[in-house]
């Protein structure tokens, strides 16, 4: 099979090229390189069986040309990162909702598979029980720029579904749930690879707010494992699935934990939300995903927990 992945230079994307490749597949890599980076897939390039194209989902004509070429769609290129979202709102709306409308209509026209990556980030501020795929967005005002990206994503799925139920595109839907492991980079908001970069360097370890809010973090490894078990059975087709680890820690004891297992003397200091990502900024008290349905259906659980994904971050960039 020759799939192309959108954002494939990105820190999923990549991740999953390799997993295409090492099992004997062909994978075509589009990527603007904007959060994509080109060191996570320079040791693809050479390979006689990825292609890399250094281009745009909004040039629907480069898209649509590559698309008929390959056999499956899996499509993860986005505007990411809470520092994104805020920082450039328009920029991101844009590549996110036309972006998706050119793979989808380049998967219509042509006749192709789509698998789609969308986020939890959807569900928004809602954060009582364990969210499952049927569970109700609370979000803040469309005036908030911390909210579009959930907006986004969420029409994303819309217009997927309904291209599936109106036009024939064979349509998988992932919703990831804090993806996190090596490649990641802390810049653009991911609280882990952040964290773990700063014990490392023995700088303070800033926990915005009270630091009581929880979330749960899944090895990018396992996220890869789910989304291959995803695109290859037929009873997927049509559905949306939670791809996380249920696995719920608070941001102050992440913080506390990655300390331990580095052996770092890193201090924790507190910072307001509104001093790391300007007034007004809401963020939910937790969020843990109900894997139930993957796991029923797919047999998927994830496998690493919270230490090795420190392990394997501290490891990758003590490599660089």
């Amino acid at each position: 099979m020759k799939y192309l992945i959108t954002g494939g230079a990105g820190f999923i994307g990549s991740h999953l090229a390799d997993a295409l490749i090492a099992r004997g597949d062909e994978v075509v890599i589009l990527d603007n390189l904007s959060t994509g980076n080109h060191h996570n897939i320079e040791h693809l390039i050479g390979n006689p069986k990825v292609e890399f194209y250094a281009g745009s989902i909004l040039d629907l004509a480069l898209l649509k040309k590559i698309v008929g070429e390959v056999d499956h769609v899996l499509h993860f290129a986005a505007a990411v990162g809470v520092f994104t979202i805020v920082d450039k709102p328009l920029e991101s709306l844009t590549t996110n909702l036309r972006g998706t409308e050119n793979v989808l209509e380049a998967c219509a026209e042509l006749g192709k598979p789509l698998f789609l990556a969308s986020t939890s980030e959807i569900y928004g501020k809602n954060g009582g029980e364990a969210l499952h795929e049927n569970s109700d967005r609370i979000v803040g005002s469309p005036l908030v720029a911390r909210w579009s990206y959930s907006e986004a994503k969420a029409i994303d799925e819309s217009m997927a579904y309904f291209f599936h139920k109106e036009r024939g595109v064979e349509l998988r839907i992932g919703r990831f749930f804090n993806t996190v492991g090596p490649r990641q980079v802390g810049h653009y908001g991911m609280v882990v690879p952040r964290f773990v970069a700063a014990a490392l360097e023995g700088e303070p370890l800033q926990v915005f707010g009270d630091g009581s809010q929880s979330r749960c973090f899944c090895h990018v490894a396992d996220a890869v494992a789910a989304v291959l078990l995803i695109i290859d059975k037929e009873e997927t087709i049509g559905e949306v699935f939670n791809v996380g680890n249920d696995e719920e820690v608070s941001i102050r004891t992440l913080a506390e934990r990655v300390i331990a297992i580095t052996g770092s003397t890193s201090a924790i200091v507190s910072k307001s939300h509104d001093e790391a990502y300007g007034a007004g900024f809401a963020d939910m008290q937790r969020r843990v995903p109900d894997i139930r349905k993957i796991e029923a259906a797919l047999g998927w659980r994830p496998s690493r927990n919270l230490e090795t994904i420190v392990r394997d971050i501290a490891r990758s960039l003590g490599e660089h």
